[in-house]
């Protein structure tokens, strides 16, 4: 049972793969058939929201989750907003954004996890909001991409990266205060 978070973490990198594959594949007659790959994207979901679940409900924590279910989640934005960049559903820029704040997140992470010996605040309900909300600009665009006008879906992958880094600011704030806090009781 104590492995079982890593293990839906684990599915989720390699869910990745087949996200892109079935997202590009079509019928054999030249039509898309995006449903696979939308069932892959809910099902990595699932498992992120699972696998959080299990580890702290049941206090299943791991030195590996803490890797492990970050890079998951960082590996599937970025592949989902590049498909549907490649397909012309949003900007280019929007997926330079979302690299850019995933970047920051894993240095900050990585930084934070080193500073604060391994403690890490658990993530807030900013940062699960815009997850849900990104979850569903991402599927919406999937969806209903082509019937949706171009300055709409701008406008719509615009909130859900503006959510996005209101969550990163929300967390670099949150993640000073307690290295500060840590280094005063430390050093006082």
């Amino acid at each position: 049972m104590k492995m079982l978070p890593n293990l839906l973490s684990a599915l989720r990198i390699c869910l990745v793969p087949l996200f892109i594959v079935a997202y590009f594949a079509d019928d054999g007659a030249g039509v898309s058939i995006k449903k696979y790959a939308l069932a892959i994207y809910a099902l990595a979901a699932f498992t992120d929201f699972l696998d959080g679940f299990l580890a702290r409900r049941y206090k299943l924590t791991t030195e590996l989750g803490k890797i492990l279910d970050p890079l998951g989640d960082k590996l599937m934005t970025i592949a989902v907003l590049t498909c549907i960049t490649i397909d012309g559903l949003i900007p280019v820029w929007a997926v330079l954004i979302a690299a850019v704040k995933e970047s920051l997140m894993a240095i900050g992470g990585l930084i934070l996890h080193r500073r604060a010996e391994g403690r890490i605040p658990p993530s807030n309900i900013l940062g699960k909001s815009s997850a849900v909300v990104f979850f569903l600009v991402c599927v919406t665009l999937m969806l209903f991409g082509e019937r949706i006008s171009e300055t709409a879906a701008t406008a719509m992958i615009s909130a859900a990266l503006f959510l996005m880094l209101t969550a990163l600011g929300s967390y670099i704030v949150t993640f000073s205060a307690a290295v500060k806090k840590d280094n005063l009781t430390t050093d006082g």
